[in-house]
């Protein structure tokens, strides 16, 4: 059974809730009055915490054909790009690139968009630019992840922002995965891409809000029509 948080979120609760508590003894023996504000405080930032590293349970659909959200967020843009730009499986011709960003309050555990099999991870250290803007998706440290699934590869790259430090990926070349399970996270504030076969139909825009492993981002043409 799934923790209702993230486990590369235990440290940081354990560490906050610890604070408080300490906190809130030396509050005490001190008769509370303006102390109380020192314990209340920390006790804010743990819950905060906690909230960040939720993770929830999703509702994958059943439809087979649907590329799920690998993230929650707001979506930024829709485009073309080179394939090489979205790198394993894309080299030659073009991509769809969805861009997903997450702020702070959103839960920020990744999720496979299909089921397949891992065909090459990469990470690579970078800058932190505000993952808004359209060069971090080259520039910004990253770790990207490609699948080989039944109806062609697919991309999902996990990139840090202004705030993020820590990107964490969880399969490995090799690994197979079901579609919305967990693949990692990026601890406060990012940013994922997601990179697509060209001939699929994305059926999200510029501003729609979705929900990893949940939201359908896109539609497979198994036709190519």
């Amino acid at each position: 059974m799934n923790l209702p948080v993230a486990r590369e979120g235990l440290p940081f609760i354990l560490v906050f809730l610890a604070a408080a508590v300490l906190a809130a003894i030396w509050a005490r023996s001190g008769g509370w009055g303006a102390r109380t504000a020192l314990p209340a405080g920390l006790l804010m930032l743990t819950l905060f915490v906690v909230y960040f590293f939720r993770d929830p349970e999703r509702r994958i659909p059943a439809d087979p054909d649907v590329v799920v959200s690998p993230a929650d967020g707001t979506v930024m843009s829709v485009r073309e790009v080179a394939g090489e730009a979205a790198g394993t499986g894309f080299t030659g011709g073009t991509a769809t690139r969805v861009t997903i960003f997450l702020s702070i309050f959103n839960v920020h555990v990744q999720r496979a968009p299909l089921g397949g099999r891992v065909d090459g991870y990469d990470y690579r250290p970078g800058r932190y630019l505000p993952a808004w803007r359209d060069e971090a998706s080259s520039e910004n440290e990253q770790a990207s992840l490609a699948l080989a699934t039944a109806e062609g590869p697919v991309v999902v790259r996990q990139i840090a922002g202004l705030v993020a430090r820590r990107i964490v990926t969880y399969p490995r070349e090799g690994d197979s995965l079901e579609r919305g399970e967990r693949i990692g996270l990026i601890r406060f504030g990012s940013r994922v891409d997601l990179f697509l076969p060209p001939e699929w139909a994305v059926t999200v825009g510029a501003g729609d809000r979705v929900r990893g492993g949940e939201t359908p981002v896109a539609h497979i043409n198994r036709t190519g029509e």
